[in-house]
């Protein structure tokens, strides 16, 4: 495996420039996974530390610790370093707990329900 130097950053496809850095790691389920890049394989399977789940939902948000935590390649969709100067949020978003967060996934997940049960109601009007 070569490794890049700092004059290949931008030319390498490599996680190898990625070690030791924060990175947001989308899984295909739509996780966000946030943590150190420790280590990587030839099948993008990684290892994050102190790795942590963002959850958002509408305006809210929490970061689920999780610690050490591997992830088999074949779930990466996205792995992107953060930029540790910028803010990693909107200012209007606000931090919550677990308990609250898992209440508001609830919640959005029963009015989606909802609304998938009432458009199948309204199938019958046939609008179109």
């Amino acid at each position: 495996m070569s490794w890049a130097g700092p004059d290949d950053i931008f030319l390498s496809t490599s996680l190898a420039t990625y070690l030791d850095k924060k990175l947001l790691v989308l899984l295909r389920d739509g996780r966000k996974l946030l943590g150190l890049l420790r280590s990587f394989d030839q099948f993008a399977n990684v290892v994050l530390e102190g790795a942590c789940e963002r959850v958002i939902v509408g305006n809210l948000y929490c970061d689920v610790p999780l610690g050490l935590y591997v992830i088999r390649g074949e779930n990466v969709v996205l792995i992107g370093e953060l930029d540790l100067e910028k803010e990693e949020l909107p200012p209007h978003m606000t931090a919550v707990s677990e308990a609250e967060i898992k209440r508001a996934q609830k919640a959005e997940r029963e009015a989606t329900d909802l609304k998938g049960s009432m458009r199948k109601r309204m199938e019958f009007l046939d609008f179109d």
